[in-house]
């Protein structure tokens, strides 16, 4: 190797180390002070990556993985990205059961990446057969030498952000912190970096964003689980129709519940006004962070910092498709359609 040239290994040597910037406009009419942690940094493009790093290293040192296995998971796109590119840098088969409500760009995101992709309907209960969840158990059992990730059970989720995110957080706000705010779907990622920040300052608060149609505000705050709760939402990679034991609810201090809608425009929002072109669950945590905000949450004196988990480009065909955008019902009165920017000169 030429000692000269200075060059990272491969991929995913760049995983993790992810800018926090501050948030200017779009929250400006707010009191306090906001910081986005920007994921989509990562070279996946996501939070995920390093979930997927992390779990499979560790299955590597306990003897668990070996080269040639194949890596099972269930995923709504960016979990399965992340693990698809770790597999390509370290030799294994990936098959990955996506829900139908994954955005079409990242179906096929995970194709180019060499996976192979069952795809799921989204609308059924977590024990049915065809689910996400049921369709990747049982590949588990068929595939021999197949090792089932299972993010939402998998108590490394957590470990992952404990090691990595929360320990670069209180770094980079020199522990002046008061508030992290993230979307909860499997609950690693607020789990971990909670657990981290509260370990060193236990006035920290720690904020879920959370789906209407999903089970966990409601079972926050009743430890019941209901499934009267559960209906279709559109957005990705947040809510439950199942309790995850990766979140640790104890660790978590309030549930804010966020439409589709509101969440799309807001996502639409972040990039007219911060510059930052991100995806559906990043328009949500900042909606999130709007409503906590109007009902008095933060102060002048707050800094809040915002986990914004991915990259618009995996959503083109759904927020960020007027057409798309149109067919939800999501231009109304309220939020009518963008003034045409685009012109075709004949």
């Amino acid at each position: 190797m030429n000692q000269d040239i200075r060059a990272y290994n491969n991929v995913l040597e760049l995983i993790g180390n992810t800018p926090l910037i501050r948030l200017n406009s779009i929250l400006k009419d707010y009191p306090g002070n906001y910081y986005a942690k920007i994921e989509s940094f990562n070279p996946g493009h996501s939070s995920k990556d390093r979930i997927a790093l992390y779990i499979i290293e560790q299955a590597e040192k306990k003897g668990i993985l070996k080269p040639g296995d194949t890596i099972i998971e269930t995923t709504s796109g960016n979990t399965g990205f992340s693990l698809a590119m770790v597999s390509v840098i370290k030799g294994y088969k990936c098959i990955l059961a996506v829900s139908s409500k994954s955005s079409n760009d990242k179906i096929d995101m995970l194709k180019n990446m060499g996976a192979q992709v069952y795809v799921c309907p989204a609308h059924v209960k977590a024990d049915d057969p065809r689910s996400y969840y049921q369709v990747a158990k049982r590949l588990h059992e068929e595939i021999k030498d197949s090792v089932y990730i299972n993010q939402y059970f998998n108590e490394l989720n957590i470990d992952a952000h404990y090691a990595s995110t929360g320990p670069e957080v209180w770094k980079q706000t020199n522990g002046k912190l008061t508030h992290f705010v993230a979307c909860s779907g499997t609950g690693g990622t607020i789990s971990g970096t909670g657990k981290y920040l509260k370990e060193q300052n236990s006035a920290v608060r720690v904020l879920g964003i959370d789906a209407y149609g999903s089970v966990l505000k409601k079972y926050h705050e009743t430890k019941e689980f209901d499934p009267n709760e559960i209906y279709p939402y559109r957005i990705e990679g947040l809510g439950k129709n199942l309790i995850p034991s990766a979140t640790d609810f104890d660790i978590i201090d309030h549930f804010e519940k966020v439409s589709d809608e509101d969440s799309a425009h807001t996502a639409r929002a972040l990039v007219k006004s911060e510059g930052l072109f991100l995806g559906y669950t990043s328009g949500a945590a900042i909606q999130g962070v709007k409503q906590m905000a109007e009902q008095g949450e933060f102060t002048e004196d707050s800094n809040v910092i915002i986990m914004l988990p991915d990259h618009g480009s995996r959503y083109m065909s759904k927020v960020y498709s007027d057409d798309w955008m149109n067919d939800q019902g999501f231009f109304d009165s309220k939020n009518e359609k963008d003034v045409l920017q685009v012109q075709f000169v004949k």
